[in-house]
């Protein structure tokens, strides 16, 4: 009996694939992009709907222990008919609850879904950008085909996948798995893996204030750094999240993964560049986290030459966004304590383009580490990355419960390429994970390094990481890649080469004796028949 329970035990991926399928083969169902949105915006009616469910059997609970029959019409009409939740779970009118949803009949299936997307933002303006209102009648899929892909969708239940991780962007990520030619870096079709976004929110320990991305994508970021928070601290009301999207069906899959989890966030009222439309301009962060496109083209216009956000430094270069991120993260980074993690492709650590760029970031002192990824982390490509920690407060002091000495005119230099033991199956490109275990050693050495006590001038591991200072790589013309700074052990040197050169005579004399053999017998077999060989 417990060997059918595991057999028939849900499994997401299976029933995405399901959904992708019933979709594949359905008149109407539209473009790759369509497909994805109209499944997000079903898992977000799900969830939503399972939550008010929920809330309103928690109602129950309550009014039962406090001695109140909620089944009597008089207590039923004051708490459950219009119920008001105080942990974030929205209110949902009648025609929007997944209850209403999964008993509508199929020919009747499309109108009732855009009947809930249309209550839904008359009633949140919180909720309301989080969809395309008439998504199902544009659609207009067949009865058969629609009601199919709701009866999948009811199978995906918060209780059983996501409470543990970020459920949307897992749904998200799929797709992204499943159409990955479809979906480019730069085209802002990225999704972070969790175990990337747990090491840049282990090292920067975003526990309260706020928190910045202005690359910010699924929101991805945001919901597993409150991950985070909740297992450190308990009480993700510490922070207050900010961001902004360019691409306006991400900006909308956004602010749905945020409203689901219940994430106070301001990703400004639109989807715009933030190159070209900063709509944070002013403020200040105390954490940043980003993952934006690596070298992403077309980012700049003229009226980008005169920007503020550089105007200390030099105009990135045109051809490459890297060093404009670089510079846009800083410019909001809070003066004096501000700490920004993010992820750039490996050439920003050695461009000789942004060299006068990454000299000045250098010698001011903004540069607190540098942490080459192992390759085949992601989804959508296989290079290596770099992870960049930037620090407004180098000199030391209290912080989060540590005290950090001075680490002025100091950079810490880490490689992780060779932490590849742990394979990912059944991916296209992501073929690498870092573990818990990884992610704590890493944290743990750019925390010691950091810690009061640490001596920077020897902290160093070869073919790990290495403190350097400022002088040190002003003399290697201001270079930031780590095989200049951390310890190349040449194991070649451990070799006993005078045991070596003897066992390889050995072997050479076996060689040249079995061949003296072979030669003599063919000459003897020559011979033989008449044929000597001279």
């Amino acid at each position: 009996m417990a060997k059918k329970k595991v057999e028939e035990k849900i499994n997401l991926d299976s029933i995405l694939f399901k959904c992708r399928d019933i979709l594949r083969k359905a008149r109407n169902s539209g473009s790759f992009f369509e497909k994805r949105d109209m499944m997000l915006t079903l898992v977000f009616l799900r969830f939503i709907g399972e939550k008010f469910e929920d809330g309103v059997e928690n109602l129950r609970k309550n009014l039962i222990r406090e001695g109140l029959d909620p089944d009597d019409e008089a207590i039923k009409a004051a708490f459950l008919d219009d119920p008001t939740f105080t942990d974030g779970t929205y209110n949902l009118p009648m025609d929007a609850r997944w209850s209403t949803i999964i008993e509508t009949p199929a020919p009747k299936l499309n109108v009732a879904l855009d009947t809930a997307l249309h209550s839904i933002a008359a009633s949140s303006k919180q909720l309301k950008g989080c969809f395309v209102e008439g998504t199902f009648t544009t659609r207009n899929l067949a009865p058969n085909d629609i009601k199919q892909v709701v009866d999948e969708v009811n199978k995906i239940s918060h209780k059983a996948f996501g409470e543990e991780k970020d459920l949307i962007g897992r749904v998200y990520e799929y797709f992204l798995k499943e159409f990955a030619v479809n979906a480019t870096k730069e085209e802002g079709e990225f999704y972070t893996p969790h175990d990337v976004v747990q090491l840049i929110a282990t090292m920067v320990e975003p526990f309260d204030g706020t928190l910045y991305d202005p690359c910010c994508g699924s929101g991805g970021m945001f919901v597993q750094s409150t991950d985070l928070i909740r297992e450190k601290r308990g009480d993700i009301r510490r922070i207050n999240v900010y961001g902004q999207e360019k691409e306006a069906a991400t900006y909308r899959l956004a602010k749905m993964n945020l409203a689901l989890r219940g994430i106070s966030h301001n990703l400004g009222g639109e989807s715009d560049s933030t190159f070209t439309h900063d709509l944070h301009k002013g403020l200040y962060f105390d954490y940043i986290m980003a993952n934006p496109p690596f070298n992403l083209k077309g980012w700049y216009d003229d009226n980008q030459k005169n920007d503020s956000r550089w105007a200390d430094y030099q105009t990135p270069p045109e051809s490459n966004a890297n060093y404009a991120w670089i510079l846009h993260i800083l410019s909001h980074l809070k003066a004096l304590k501000g700490v920004a993690g993010f992820l750039l492709s490996n050439g920003a650590l050695g461009d000789s383009d942004t060299l006068e760029i990454r000299k000045k970031l250098i010698q001011n002192d903004k540069v607190e580490a540098i942490i080459i990824l192992p390759r085949e982390l992601f989804i959508t490509t296989d290079i290596s990355v770099t992870l960049w920690i930037l620090n407004q407060n180098k000199k030391g002091g209290e912080y989060h419960g540590r005290i950090l000495r001075n680490r002025e005119k100091e950079l810490l230099f880490m490689d992780l390429r060779t932490w590849t033991e742990n394979p990912v199956k059944n991916e296209s490109k992501k073929k690498v994970l870092l573990s818990s275990e990884q992610i704590q050693k890493a944290a743990g050495i750019y925390h010691t390094w950091q810690s009061e006590g640490t001596d920077g001038a020897n902290y160093a591991v070869p073919e790990l990481y290495r403190s350097v200072k400022t002088d040190e790589i002003e003399k290697k013309s201001w270079s930031l890649v780590p095989s200049k700074y951390i310890e190349f052990i040449d194991h070649d040197l451990e070799i006993d080469y005078a045991a070596e050169m003897s066992r390889v005579q050995k072997e050479m004399r076996e060689v040249l004796a079995q061949e003296m053999k072979s030669q003599k017998m063919l000459e003897d077999a020559f011979r033989g028949i008449g044929y000597g060989i001279e």
